[in-house]
């Protein structure tokens, strides 16, 4: 049901990328607009830019129940906690409490995937679209991902599917969500500083399978025991994935090739002679991409073509550098304990591990295993370190440094030929950087800065 937004109050609530788009959106079908956003003017100068020329009121420093009590709609940003003073009191006097990607799907008509999970996301969303497109069918990418659902609106009506990543946050807050394929990755411990209990960030993946319905389609990890055991309540068709093999349909790995046999179709083979994507959770992401776009009618030829073309994404495992027999690799998308588990996965015993920042809420003992086994030496930056620190110190030579360049620095004076140095915080970026991004450029302008210093 598309809403009727016109001369409605909406209050958008957080001034991100997704609060500038929803309050676009809102604006253009004329609904009378304001943005509150707890922090100061100065640190939204590019994004209020965005909206100029528009009708939207902005509200800095603070954002007033009053404001939430007399609006007929509020779009909260994937960061704004449910529990902020007054949102709660509003939801039960009835006013609806969504979030931008909510707005979008009330209006897109075209089929949708939607990916979530705790890691590879991503890789999978953005992997999906480029099979799609080897195979010759029109599709559009959105959501967490970084484009907006709400600007594809116009460029959904002429694709055959709309391919969307989708977070804990999007899904406490996107009732009419209602994709034909869903895929779940994984589940493991994160975002616990902004959910209640891991409980909860359980349940809020596991809700992308209950709007599936039972003409709908679910991927799922079958490595991943929690996911496997919890994704049986939903009425989906459910359609596992093990990367290390041992399926009869489905999608699995087997002696150098992604295997599948779907929804009543004959098997198929993709070898991965030629694929650039490595380890062992990308061969997770290509059998979730493999068998999504094989549901939206991919043919094997295509998406053979497309996993041989796809080079994988920035800051996930890069190399940026290699001197001296080091090689420097950027992992700033590992911004949890699980995505670090998995990039030290890749590389052999010695690994010199760049790691720490904004800490959020799980524990880092799940990383004790490999730091034992393959890190030589543990760099910790950001809030996190004293707690990283405490929890994995002992384990290995550890050092804390200041800043970026500073850990570089220290990285460069303990490698030798045969090393690795690995960025892969387990740790939110926003103590020290705007994003994971910028965090992952600044290690990449430190190593091509400072490695030079050994000559």
């Amino acid at each position: 049901m598309i809403l009727n937004l016109k001369d409605k109050k909406v209050l958008v609530i957080g001034l991100g990328r997704a609060g500038a788009a929803a309050a676009r959106f809102a604006a253009t079908r004329g609904a009378v607009v304001t943005v509150s956003e707890r922090k100061e003017e100065s640190s939204f100068r590019g994004q209020a830019a965005k909206l100029e020329g528009l009708p939207v009121r902005f509200v800095f420093g603070a954002n007033d129940p009053k404001l939430m009590r007399s609006s007929d709609l509020i779009v909260v940003s994937p960061g704004v906690p449910l529990s902020i003073e007054g949102l709660r009191d509003a939801a039960d006097a009835g006013i609806p409490v969504v979030n931008e990607l909510e707005l979008a799907v009330s209006e897109i008509k075209a089929p949708m995937v939607a990916v979530t999970g705790t890691n590879g996301k991503t890789t999978t969303v953005t992997l999906i679209g480029h099979l799609l497109t080897a195979c010759g069918i029109k599709n559009c990418v959105g959501g967490n991902i970084g484009t907006a659902l709400t600007d594809l609106i116009e460029e959904a009506k002429c694709v055959d599917w709309v391919v969307v990543e989708v977070s804990s946050f999007q899904l406490e807050t996107t009732p009419s969500l209602s994709p034909k394929v869903g895929v779940l990755l994984n589940v493991t411990p994160d975002h616990l500083d902004r959910h209640a209990s891991f409980e909860e960030y359980l349940e809020l993946k596991l809700r992308l399978f209950d709007t599936l319905g039972s003409e709908g389609y679910g991927i799922y990890n079958a490595c991943d025991k929690l996911v496997s055991s919890s994704v049986k309540r939903s009425k989906a068709n459910l359609i596992p994935f093990n990367s290390t093999g041992g399926l009869k349909r489905g999608g699995w790995f087997d002696a150098g090739a992604l295997k599948t046999k779907v929804s009543g179709a004959g098997q198929r083979r993709y070898d991965l002679k030629k694929v650039t994507l490595a380890g062992a959770h990308n061969r997770e992401n290509m059998l979730a991409s493999v068998i999504a776009a094989e549901l939206c009618g991919g043919d094997a030829k295509g998406i053979q073509k497309g996993l041989e073309t796809f080079k994988g994404l920035p800051h996930r495992i890069e190399l940026v550098d290699e001197y001296l027999g080091v090689k420097y690799y950027d992992d700033s998308k590992g911004t949890n304990v699980g995505a670090t588990v998995a990039a030290l996965e890749n590389f052999g015993e010695q690994v010199i591990l760049i790691a720490g920042g904004l800490d959020k809420g799980a524990s880092y003992a799940p990383l004790a295993p490999m730091i034992k086994e393959k890190v030589k030496r543990l760099i910790l930056i950001g809030e996190a370190r004293g707690k990283m620190r405490s929890e994995l110190g002992h384990l290995t030579e550890t050092v804390e440094a200041d800043t970026m360049e500073d850990a570089v620095c220290k990285a460069n004076a303990a490698a030798r030929s045969g090393d690795i140095v690995l960025l892969s915080p387990a740790c939110a970026s926003f103590d020290m950087f705007r994003d994971y991004a910028e965090r992952g450029d600044v290690f990449a302008r430190a190593v091509k800065k400072r490695c030079w210093s050994k000559q």
